[in-house]
């Protein structure tokens, strides 16, 4: 496929701006004004449209394909829910609009969608209060752990300045817990596949801030002395955080809050299907027990008593603004959405469906996959190709390429880091049998042939634009070219 500088012509176009009305001098300053003109393809709209069209075709997504990457949770989009996001009376909104007066009516809806979503979130993970400014993921980790600084602060115990991280842990916690400046060990993983108690025993102490545990973790397993866990981290003084990334598998059939933990993100990109992938938009709600609420950062949307909401700003011991505005108001939107079509009764099936599937997947391939930790999973299944790396050099990366090469997108591969060759599987709740079976087929066949032509393997994918690349090279060295 050619790039779309090479299929112009000198002199088509698609569009004519107009001319500039203020004079150049006064409207660019030299220092910002362009040496050279652009270079810029010369295409007529119609070039643009099936060229753009035809480049997205070749795109793996979750409206085309089978998307079971693993702890990303690549849920399907309702289309439902994209059109309630694009209502003008929510899409045409300036986040500097008046609250309440002059005007204020046209903000009231938003408000009290904000207002709404973060109930209903404090009533589903077991908290006190929820605040649905975190643009992602990681920054809603961050936002947690500022909370938990703030919480050991207030009490001026200055001497905690270590965070307790699971080696089964999401991958942006070290990441979170650093920024916010702590300092990070990890807590080895038992046998199977659980917090090994006695490693988590020996580094508890007066220095300990906090311990972040993944639930379920990484390795699609739920902890069953998460309970013990939480007793014995607040034994210490420290707090316990929960990574709400895998909330997928556990909504509306427990509630963190309930097992102990003061606080913890959200992602509504993984858990109520909202886009994900792309660089964002994202959102990381974080929600947190009662003694925390005062930390959380503000501005607060507020209920009043004559049934109007508004922006309140007035807490001294808030950590301060963690986003510009009040969230990422578009994905909390479609969130909302989502929560309300599904309701209260829908979640505990959102859940069974999710870690049904995953089973389902784990049951037909844990012979040619042998699990590190085989028992039942919850809503993902991390397998392993590590056999089929020793007997015959076909490793993880090698099945990933097969499966692009039969339409599939790949699971996520060497991830966790203590399974070796690692494939961790999520179907989610949303795929039919028909699906699960077809990749179970393509996955089954990599295995025989990987033992019968591992030279076949080598070489793939051979059926799409670009083939196998040195990927270490294009990593270090990409060749770019406009």
């Amino acid at each position: 496929m050619e790039l779309i500088f090479d299929a112009g012509r000198p002199g088509r176009r698609g569009v004519r701006l107009p001319e500039m009305s203020v004079p150049k001098q006064t409207a660019i300053p030299e220092s910002l004004r362009r040496t050279e003109a652009a270079r810029m393809p010369e295409v007529s709209e119609l070039d643009v449209v099936r060229h753009f069209t035809t480049l997205a075709h070749r795109n793996f997504c979750v409206d085309s394909h089978f998307y079971p990457l693993g702890s990303c949770t690549m849920k399907y989009n309702p289309k439902f829910h994209e059109k309630i996001a694009a209502l003008s009376g929510f899409a045409d909104l300036h986040p500097l609009l008046p609250q309440l007066r002059h005007g204020g009516a046209l903000t009231q809806g938003a408000l009290a969608v904000l207002y709404e979503s973060q109930a209903i979130l404090a009533e589903l993970t077991g908290f006190a209060e929820c605040t649905m400014q975190p643009m992602a993921g990681a920054h809603g980790e961050l936002t947690g752990v500022m909370l938990i600084a703030a919480y050991h602060r207030s009490r001026n115990d200055a001497a905690r300045r270590v965070m307790l991280i699971p080696d089964a842990a999401h991958g942006t916690n070290p990441a979170s817990a650093a920024t916010a400046g702590y300092e990070c060990r990890v807590v080895a993983t038992d046998g199977n596949g659980n917090v090994d108690l006695d490693d988590l025993d020996a580094k508890l102490g007066p220095d300990v801030a906090g311990f972040m545990l993944t639930c379920p973790n990484t390795l699609g397993l739920f902890d069953p002395n998460v309970t013990e866990i939480t007793r014995r981290v607040h034994a210490c003084g420290a707090l316990a955080y929960c990574d709400g990334a895998n909330f997928n598998a556990i909504i509306g059939r427990v509630r963190p809050g309930d097992l102990g933990f003061d606080v913890m993100h959200v992602n509504l990109h993984k858990t109520f299907a909202t886009p994900h992938g792309g660089g964002g938009p994202g959102s990381g709600p974080v929600a947190v027990a009662e003694f925390l609420r005062r930390f959380l950062p503000v501005s607060r949307v507020t209920k009043r008593s004559d049934g109007t909401y508004s922006l309140e700003y007035d807490f001294p011991d808030s950590i301060g603004y963690i986003a510009p505005f009040y969230g990422n108001f578009g994905v909390i939107l479609k969130a909302y959405a989502y929560m309300l079509t599904v309701g209260r009764e829908g979640f505990p099936r959102v859940s069974d469906n999710a870690v049904l599937n995953a089973n389902y997947i784990l049951s037909k391939l844990r012979d040619a996959y042998p699990p590190k930790y085989d028992r039942y999973c919850m809503h993902e299944c991390v397998l392993s190709a590590a056999h089929l790396a020793e007997s015959y050099h076909i490793h993880a990366l090698d099945i990933a390429k097969g499966l692009i090469e039969r339409g599939f997108h790949p699971p996520t591969i060497y991830f966790p880091l203590i399974v070796p060759e690692a494939l961790m599987i999520e179907p989610t709740e949303c795929e039919s049998r028909e699906t699960l079976d077809a990749f179970i087929a393509a996955m089954l066949e990599l295995a025989a042939e990987a033992q019968r032509a591992p030279e076949e393997l080598h070489a793939a994918p051979r059926n799409t634009p670009i083939g196998r690349l040195d990927e270490t090279a294009a990593a270090r060295k990409p060749e770019l070219s406009v």
